[in-house]
């Protein structure tokens, strides 16, 4: 097991400190090559640390009160004695790339609980739902000691699946009037949740009796052995039962979460070394190449497929400059 000498962050993060985890996450975030070094060596550090916290993922359409149930549950969690990080993952604009990152306005008493930890982080266009070391983070977490970790998507589209292959659960929230809707197109979604919650169901109680029924024949017809509840997070209706529920999940499939996360590690694995690859190629590549052939499939004087082989044959050593046509 790893020595807390062996990095200098790594002592007082395992202590629980505040300050260590902020310093820890703003370096697995950094896009500075020597910061990403020292990043890497951490994060090898933290691994062994890690595995204890009850990971959620939590997503749902903007406007069903995401923010507003985090807190109610975030603070039933820590009147259980439990100790909450919350990574909330704001949208980056496509323009600017700048993000709200509102979540701690949005979750005042959570935010301010000595027993809850939120850190906002943009998603900087990357798709699931998640920002680019949202992985790493989480282990920070972990490591630091939070029993539980929930992960706050930008809101439900059919790519916020990627919250399912880092979490052990996938809670959706939905709107008292969404059963069609989220039967028509949420289709991946209903397919990997774990509960359904239908929100401020207390605001229109006829539509949430049907929508539930709606659901669960759904869920019934895919074979899904997901729950549907419904919730009031403004009431506090239901959290304790949500959590009762979560509970008995992680109690009951013990051994399938371990081997979700060991598929969800070969998955981490996978991708990054994709990214990596390409990060290579474009370094090796010539870029009036690449600029050439980029231009001849934009105008169809090339067929993109050829364009690529080419490219490759040439960072491989074997000189095939087109002509333009």
């Amino acid at each position: 097991m790893s020595s807390p000498e062996l990095h200098p962050l790594l002592g007082a993060l395992l202590q629980g400190q505040r300050r260590a985890l902020a310093k820890t996450i703003t370096l697995l975030e950094s896009q500075k090559k020597a910061h990403q070094q020292e990043a890497r060596v951490l994060l090898q550090h933290i691994l062994p640390h890690t595995g204890k916290a009850f990971r959620l993922g939590i997503s749902g359409t903007p406007g069903v009160g995401k923010s507003t149930f985090i807190e109610s549950f975030g603070l039933h969690l820590i009147e259980q004695g439990l100790k909450v990080a919350v990574l909330a993952v704001d949208p980056s604009s496509v323009l600017s790339g700048g993000s709200i990152l509102a979540d701690k306005t949005r979750m005042e008493r959570l935010s301010s609980h000595p027993s809850a930890f939120i850190r906002p982080s943009p998603s900087a266009g990357v798709l699931g739902g998640v920002a680019l070391h949202t992985r790493e983070v989480m282990l920070a977490c972990d490591a630091a000691g939070f029993d539980v970790i929930l992960i706050e998507t930008v809101g439900v589209g059919q790519s916020e699946t990627v919250v399912s292959r880092l979490t052990d659960c996938f809670v959706l929230l939905t709107l008292p009037n969404a059963g069609d809707d989220l039967q028509a197109v949420k289709r991946g979604i209903m397919e990997m949740v774990d509960l359904i919650l239908i929100n401020k169901a207390d605001l229109l109680p006829e539509q949430a009796n049907l929508t539930q029924a709606q659901l669960e024949g759904a869920l019934k017809l895919q074979q899904s052995t997901a729950k549907v509840m419904q919730t009031s997070a403004l009431q506090n209706h239901n959290i304790a039962l949500v959590w009762e529920h979560l509970k008995g999940l992680r109690e009951a499939h013990l051994q399938d979460i371990i081997a979700k996360r060991q598929a969800q590690q070969q998955s981490w694995f996978e991708e990054h070394l994709h990214a990596l690859v390409w990060q290579h190629f474009q370094e090796q590549m010539d870029p009036l190449l690449y600029a050439s052939l980029q231009e001849q499939a934009r105008t169809g004087k090339m067929d993109p497929v050829s364009a690529a082989h080419l490219l490759l044959e040439d960072t491989h050593g074997e000189k095939h400059l087109p002509e333009n046509h």
